[in-house]
């Protein structure tokens, strides 16, 4: 399958993400994960994205259009992949439809994952991560064994600060503001599937009914 996921931060992207990939074999793409192995692997659009991030600048869109068509090129994309966290802003998702166009391919939904805010919130600011591992707990519903220890390696397990509320609370208005469009602009292309659901099962189920899976 070939799709995107949309949905604040704390809407469980990552978690469906992980399950569809086990469904099919399809590999999960975040622009975060892209920049870094450009960079580690040292390519001319890596030390160009590497620099204006050590600037603390913003990596082009230019930039990140190019770095994505080297990814979905490469041969572990051919059984399909879901795009997480990208695009983020209406001419990300204009530049990505002439790029899948330029390379023949296409899309088979859009996924926008919609959580309450109060959900989200209350899912990060309990949410904790190993320092040394970066294992995830969650203080209400799987706290570590011992208060502030990792279970799996015993390193320091803290929030971290863009966790706090007020931090989420700015990355949702964030969101609001520069990536919930992207599910109008989704909506008029006609491929819009919109899951209301805090249980990953829930969005995999809706998912797998409207590829007919």
């Amino acid at each position: 399958m070939k799709l995107i996921l949309l949905g604040a931060p704390g809407a469980g992207k990552g978690t469906v993400a992980k399950l569809l990939t086990e469904i099919d074999g399809s590999v999960q793409i975040s622009t975060g994960d892209i920049l870094r192995a450009a960079v580690a692997a040292g390519t001319e659009l890596g030390k160009k994205a590497e620099a204006a991030m050590k600037a603390g600048d913003l990596v082009s869109d230019d930039l990140i259009m190019g770095i994505m068509e080297e990814r979905l090129k490469e041969d572990d994309c051919k059984s399909g992949y879901l795009l997480d966290g990208f695009p983020r802003t209406i001419p990300q998702a204009e530049a990505l439809k002439g790029l899948l166009d330029k390379m023949g391919e296409q899309l088979d939904t859009v996924v926008n994952i919609d959580v309450p805010r109060e959900v989200i919130l209350d899912r990060l600011t309990t949410r904790r991560t190993c320092t040394d591992c970066g294992a995830i707990y969650n203080v209400k519903s799987n706290p570590p064994q011992v208060e502030g220890i990792c279970d799996a390696c015993g390193g320091n397990v803290v929030q971290r600060d863009d966790e706090t509320e007020e931090a989420i609370g700015n990355r949702l208005d964030v969101y609001n503001e520069k990536t919930a469009p992207l599910a109008d602009f989704y909506e008029k292309e006609g491929m819009l599937l919109t899951v209301s659901a805090t249980s990953s099962d829930d969005v995999i189920s809706a998912i797998k009914n409207k590829l007919g899976m």
